[in-house]
């Protein structure tokens, strides 16, 4: 929310950064022209300038009656901020350097005289550094030429300093003849202008900062000028040698095009993963840099204007501009709206093969072991081997495995197809929203968001798809474990012939609702037991407080928090109920009847459930259909429909 404390903070800052804004008045025949002069006045790039058109300029016909553009131009507020904000920390850096650095720096003063005037600049002490003694500066000031001084004053400036300044103290009879004089030179090119001093004599007057920027104004001096040369030298003149005070301000050539890439460029500094102990993870090699589609990936630094300079007698000297460069789009990228970002067209994995920026939507892997580490990537991946026990697959897109797959967890966004099945020793994990083909599973966890087919069989598995569970092939077989399916489960022989491995079919029913409803009611089972304990001990604390009419303070607390938690239980039962509740009617609602089809035998022991309803077959049964009718799981001919089921989604690259 703005309160006034906030207005008011941001109303200073705005009046700061207009106080820092420096604006000049410029004519040229050309905007840029002007432009580019008072980027050199201003001391900044063209694009940190801004603009207002006083006068409109006119190109002229053939020459004729041209008529220059007058300009006031002034730095952008958004660049005056940043600089500020820069200088900040500049100031900030070097007050915490002074701070650990510091030394104690004894008082200086320098005493000159300038027309018929004695002048005194004082430099105050550092830290524990001596002052100035005014009887040194009064040693200094009396001369026999001296007039008068004002020993008052002097003691003043010794105390407070002068701020970097000369004030005058007193007078002296002056002799003109005895002046210093000084001669400025500037060089053919324009570039330098120096001057040569000769010593004042007796009573003669020493050469002040003015004169020297007076003189140098007349020779036609305009840009350049050094003040703090300047004020070098009128604190320590230097004679009969040339001294610098005036250079040309150099140009400076703008910064060619680059891209400025963001990603890793150099696939030898990716790294291992660590964890928040330090320990390196060698099954994430972090080897893969994935991106999504619309993600930057690069952006093109546009080339910078040169910065023009000037000579001293205010010529312009041309800077290079810098040189522009291609953005190097590869396939699967595109450029955005500005025309200088880079974006990925697709979800995948970014490289720079050459020098052009790609994605690619596939991957593709010899194998998933101790060499490629785990696999985790944006688009389809393609493994033309095994994936070995403990290595992990997760992929935006489709997983096509060539090979076989041990005890590992796979999941996709896509397809998983698996030509050599998966043998999960209990505890491998295959995970899709949409269908699974593999040639078996054994021993291992299978979730479709649509389609499980498998070429030969189902062994000791849990397996669940929210359509149908279809195997094919010469076996066919389901052996054993408990599969899920909302439509139909389709096989040749369900069960074993020897028994002993308890084998459940269910169809008819959400999978996922049915294992959120036995979620739910077995914790609502648990938590009406906690609360059958909860009120026993509630009753035997109010039974006490009624004997004792008081309880301890540890024993009133443990009251509370059990009166707590009971209420807590009970509106978790509640809203536990009201999910059950609705689950419940999702289910009896659900229109899929659910059929369990056998084109061989089931077997004897074998459990089949159809919308909740059982049919324990005590009997092998053969070329049958399961499904359910008036209340009832009814038998039936073999019936099975399988031409809804259409081969996995191009899942390759082919």
């Amino acid at each position: 929310m703005v309160n006034l404390e906030k207005l008011r903070e941001d109303m200073e800052t705005l009046l700061e950064i207009d106080r820092e804004i420096h604006s000049v008045e410029v004519r040229a025949y050309t905007i840029e022209e002007c432009l580019a002069d008072a980027a050199v006045q201003l001391n900044a790039k063209v694009s940190q300038l801004e603009y207002e058109v006083l006068e409109k300029g006119f190109s002229g016909v053939g020459g004729i009656a041209k008529k220059p553009w007058v300009l006031r131009i002034y730095e952008n507020p958004q660049f005056i901020q940043k600089k500020m904000e820069e200088k900040k920390k500049i100031l900030a850096g070097e007050n915490l350097e002074e701070e650990v650095k510091s030394q104690d720096t004894d008082g200086i003063f320098y005493v000159h005289r300038f027309n018929d005037g004695i002048y005194l600049k004082v430099v105050l002490p550092v830290g524990n550094g001596k002052p100035v003694k005014p009887s040194d500066v009064q040693i200094e000031a009396k001369r026999p030429d001296t007039r008068e001084i004002n020993d008052d004053l002097i003691k003043q400036l010794c105390q407070e300093g002068t701020h970097g300044d000369y004030a005058e103290i007193g007078s002296f009879t002056r002799i003109p003849a005895g002046d210093a004089i000084f001669a400025v030179d500037i060089t053919k090119d324009e570039m330098s202008a120096t001057i040569t001093a000769t010593p004042p004599a007796m009573s003669g007057s020493e050469i002040s900062a003015d004169a020297i920027k007076q003189k140098l104004r007349i020779q036609g001096v305009v840009a350049g000028i050094d003040e703090e040369k300047i004020m070098a030298f009128v604190d320590n003149p230097v004679y009969n040698v040339p001294y610098e005070v005036a250079a040309a301000i150099q140009p400076v050539d703008g910064r060619d095009a680059y891209i400025a890439y963001q990603f890793e460029t150099d696939r030898t500094k990716m790294r291992l993963t660590e964890n928040k102990t330090g320990q390196v993870d060698f099954k994430e090699l972090n080897l893969i840099q994935n991106v999504v589609e619309g993600q930057p990936l690069a952006q093109k630094m546009l080339p910078q204007q040169g910065k023009g300079g000037k000579t001293i007698m205010g010529r312009y000297l041309e800077a290079k501009n810098g040189k522009d460069i291609n953005i190097p789009l590869g396939v699967n990228v595109k450029l955005a709206d500005d025309g200088v970002t880079v974006l990925a067209a697709c979800n995948g994995e970014v490289l720079l093969q050459g020098d052009k920026i790609c994605v690619e939507p596939v991957r593709e892997e010899k194998g998933v072991n101790i060499k490629t580490g785990n696999v985790t990537f944006m688009g389809t991946v393609i493994v033309r081997g095994n994936v070995e026990d403990g290595f992990n697959i997760k992929a935006d897109g489709n997983v096509e495995i060539y090979g076989a797959v041990g005890n590992c967890r796979i999941e996709a966004g896509g397809d998983i197809v698996i030509s050599q099945g998966v043998s999960g020793r209990h505890e491998g994990f295959i995970s899709t929203p949409k269908s699974v083909w593999a040639h078996h599973v054994e021993n291992a966890k299978v979730e479709a968001g649509e389609y499980v087919i498998i070429n030969d069989s189902i062994v000791n598995s849990e397996v669940t798809a929210m359509k149908k569970i279809v195997l094919k092939g010469k076996r066919a077989q389901i052996v054993g474990g408990h599969l899920f399916a909302t439509e139909e489960i389709t096989a040749k022989n369900i069960g074993s012939p020897a028994g002993g491995t308890e084998t459940v079919l269910e169809v008819g029913l959400d999978p996922k609702a049915k294992k959120r409803l036995l979620e739910l009611q077995d914790t609502q089972t648990k938590m009406v037991s906690e609360l059958e304990e909860v009120e026993r001990n509630i009753a035997h604390l109010e039974e006490q407080r009624k004997i004792r009419r008081s309880l301890p303070k540890e024993k009133e607390e443990n009251l509370n928090a059990l009166i707590t938690r009971k209420q807590e239980i009970n509106t978790l039962s509640q809203q536990m109920t009201e999910e059950i509740n609705q689950i419940e009617t999702r289910l009896r609602d659900l229109k899929v009847v659910g059929k369990v089809n056998a084109s061989g035998t089931v077997y004897a022991g074998a459990k089949i459930f159809v919308r909740d309803e059982k049919d324990e077959v005590k009997t092998e049964v053969k070329s049958v259909t399961f499904y359910w009718e008036n209340g009832f799981v009814r038998r039936g001919k073999y019936n099975a429909n399988m031409d809804d089921i259409k081969g996995p989604d191009g899942y390759t690259t082919n």
